[in-house]
């Protein structure tokens, strides 16, 4: 729940699995042992991408810790129970009292991650990953915190008015409640939240050949995305990296470019991480992420109620929180979820990557007739990725198991180079033809 109001990142499966075999009459061919990786980076760069990798490594499973750790030190210095009393000296009306403690809730737990977030840029500009300038993140930095108090605050009062008129069966109407905010936000980031930190123009204006061309995935996938809802955006003023994506559901759906990738590199490797990214829509990835998420939080909510009221019962006089209804009581649950958040990190990564892979499948199909050879430009769409965001060849498996919510670049390469269905007069897993 904290990490959907403040926006702090589902069974495991093999991270380049092959396609079903009857479908695709095995369209994966083993490569001989000492066949040559079909990712690589050349010395220089490699050394600075196992680097840079063990900087994100450590730095996202210590905010992770950390977000944790500032939860609990709320908690066991009694500065939860503390900002409760202090928000009822400010303001006599309830609804008032609660906005007032939860924005100055996610103001300490904001400010606390500062830190880490300064450190993570200041390496990805050391790096020549980020060429933002620091006023330009900080005020960046500054909108998100205005945004996390403006949306936050009142959902976290939402949810804590839940908590208080459902005592018994609060996790229920919580849960319910979840999956409604989540694409209520799926649908709005692209109309309201991303041109706050982005500018965005219409694509056909700068790139109007690349449109045509994204028009023919288009045509061959089914997705209905007009040349109107195609966009180029800004990003060469923030990064060096590379990116093409469909964002929104509905009406809000649009395709994004990013200036670094259009004119970087061919057309044909755009189409194809345009059609990796139409893949998440054909395949559903959305409504079953949805679905795997309000199912495994059914379960974490009511697991996280019953530990959140154990802990009160336990520790509540020593924290000075009466019970769970109260505001203090509820960063207690808060508490409790982000730790669950946290332990099951590698469930919810394990399904994402197999979308992922499924996704790879599809962009590298997708692309079959449109351009001339669909495994190089697959592979060489992988290698200008890895290059331009300096990604590790050869991650830790208990990491990439733990942190990726993608198979690593190596295996994704590796997979396409010897993807070919269409091989011997076969046909792929998800186009026939």
């Amino acid at each position: 729940m904290l990490a959907l109001l403040c926006g702090g990142g589902a069974v495991c499966a093999p991270q380049s699995a092959p396609p079903d075999q009857d479908a695709s009459q095995s369209a994966v061919s083993s490569p001989p042992p000492a066949a040559k990786q079909a990712y690589q980076l050349p010395p220089d760069k490699l050394a600075r991408a196992i680097a840079l990798s063990r900087i994100r490594n450590l730095l996202d499973i210590l905010g992770s810790v950390w977000s944790i750790a500032i939860l609990w030190l709320l908690l066991a210095t009694r500065a939860a129970a503390w900002l409760e009393t202090w928000s009822r000296r400010i303001a006599s009306v309830r609804w008032l009292q609660g906005l007032i403690f939860f924005a100055a809730f996610l103001a300490v737990n904001l400010l606390a991650l500062l830190p880490l977030a300064w450190i993570g840029e200041h390496f990805s500009r050391g790096y020549g990953i980020s060429v933002q300038s620091w006023a330009g993140w900080l005020r960046d930095w500054i909108l998100y915190f205005g945004l996390a108090l403006l949306v936050g605050a009142p959902l976290l009062l939402f949810f804590h008015w839940i908590v208080r008129a459902a005592p018994r069966r609060f996790w229920l109407w919580a849960w319910a409640a979840t999956v409604p905010i989540m694409v209520i936000a799926t649908f709005a980031a692209p109309l309201v939240i991303d041109p706050l930190f982005d500018r965005f123009e219409p694509l056909q204006k700068t790139d109007p050949a690349l449109v045509q061309q994204l028009e023919k995935v288009v045509a061959r996938t089914g997705i209905h995305i007009p040349p109107s809802r195609m966009f180029l955006m800004k990003a060469s003023a923030k990064t060096n990296g590379l990116n093409a994506y469909v964002t929104g559901i509905g009406p809000s759906k649009r395709i994004v470019v990013w200036d670094t990738t259009a004119g970087r590199i061919p057309d044909d490797e755009i189409l194809f991480i345009f059609g990796h990214e139409t893949g998440h829509y054909v395949l559903h990835h959305i409504a079953k992420g949805l679905a795997l998420s309000a199912a495994g939080s059914f379960f974490v909510f009511w697991g996280c109620a019953g530990v959140a009221a154990w802990m009160v019962r336990r520790r509540g006089r020593q924290w000075r929180i009466e019970n769970l209804a109260s505001r203090a009581g509820f960063v207690v649950l808060l508490f409790t979820l982000s730790i669950a958040g946290f332990l099951t990190e590698p469930i919810s990564n394990a399904v994402s990557r197999h979308f992922e892979h499924q996704a790879d499948i599809y962009g590298q199909e997708a692309i079959h007739g449109i351009v001339p050879d669909p495994q190089k430009t697959a592979v060489a769409a992988f290698n200008a990725l890895g290059r331009a965001w300096l990604e590790d060849p050869h991650p830790s498996p208990f990491i990439e198991f733990w942190l990726f919510t993608h198979p690593s670049i190596e295996q994704r390469a590796n997979f396409a180079a010897h993807y070919d269905p269409w091989k011997n007069g076969g046909h792929g897993k998800y186009f026939k033809d």
